[in-house]
């Protein structure tokens, strides 16, 4: 499938802004299953610096510098992307979980190159926290030599099933254990339970952002939940397949409608759009995504 994606944040500030730096992570990152075609970022105001380059996790990242008074920010992002169906992956094709979670655990041997990316995110980090209750949580879907794959498929149903998709329940700070305790949230939520929960059984994880095709594949009848805005999901790590990307929110596996931006440990690593303001007093922000099929 072919798409193009229109993404635009606009920043109202209610006094100018004198100085400012902002981190974009608006350009599609390429992949075995995805290549981005074609990507332009218009600014305005356009900024005293500007500069394009790879974050610590691969992804493709714009940074700005704004040195001259502004009362709003208009960024507007359009993408042309291909994305090609993933190999399909069985289940029972992946290793048990108790092994890669052994392989995982720091043990002074040697780890391969892959394994070493995978301890990354591993770990905590700020919106996912290693707690007793997310194991406790998952436990019933991560039976004694189970494949990983599919108890990570089983606890995403079960995500799926339990919490509420509640747009205007949490916001952009809410955290893996704030949303747990609601059993509610949005994309953003769902993806930081779901990797709260495995990594507190000592898997590995990472926070994929994104875009979601509105409508499903011809035929279906519903709208996707998390469509016309940013969307989250989760990829995990399953030995031998490697990276497999599962979506709480609707409960899929990752196919073609979903376009990938960026990935790291949590929304903290990949926001689309934050920064740094000296000035500006409050603020409000408008943003809108769009993502169709494209013919060239």
């Amino acid at each position: 499938m072919r798409y193009s994606v229109r993404h635009e944040t606009v920043y109202h500030y209610g006094g100018n802004v004198a100085h400012s730096h902002q981190l974009l992570h608006l350009s599609p990152r390429d992949s075995a299953n995805q290549r981005c075609h074609s990507r332009s970022i218009i600014l305005e105001p356009q900024p005293s610096s500007r500069r394009e380059d790879l974050d610590a996790f691969g992804n493709l990242a714009t940074r700005l510098e704004y040195d001259l008074p502004h009362d709003r920010l208009e960024v507007l992002a359009e993408i042309g992307v291909e994305v090609s169906a993933p190999p399909q992956a069985p289940d029972g094709a992946t290793q048990p979980w108790e092994q890669v979670r052994d392989a995982l655990t720091y043990s002074g041997k040697p780890m391969s190159a892959e394994y070493l990316d995978a301890c990354r995110f591993r770990m905590e980090s700020s919106y996912a926290k290693l707690k007793q209750v997310f194991t406790d949580y998952g436990a019933d879907c991560f039976a004694v030599g189970a494949p990983l794959l599919a108890g990570a498929q089983a606890l995403m149903h079960k995500l799926h099933r339990e919490f509420a998709y509640a747009p205007g329940s949490t916001d952009i700070r809410t955290s893996a254990v704030e949303a747990f305790a609601a059993r509610r949230g949005v994309c953003q939520d769902f993806a930081h339970v779901m990797i709260a929960c495995l990594r507190s059984r000592g898997l590995a994880a990472r926070y994929v952002s994104g875009y979601l095709r509105t409508k499903a594949s011809p035929g279906a009848d519903a709208a996707r939940l998390g469509a016309d805005a940013s969307h989250a999901w989760v990829a995990v790590f399953a030995p031998p397949l490697g990276w497999i990307e599962l979506d709480p929110t609707n409960a899929l596996v990752i196919d073609q409608e979903h376009v990938a931006l960026a990935w790291g440990r949590d929304f903290g690593d990949v926001s689309p759009l934050r920064g740094v303001i000296l000035g500006g007093g409050a603020h409000s922000l408008e943003v809108g995504v769009e993502l169709r099929p494209w013919t060239p």
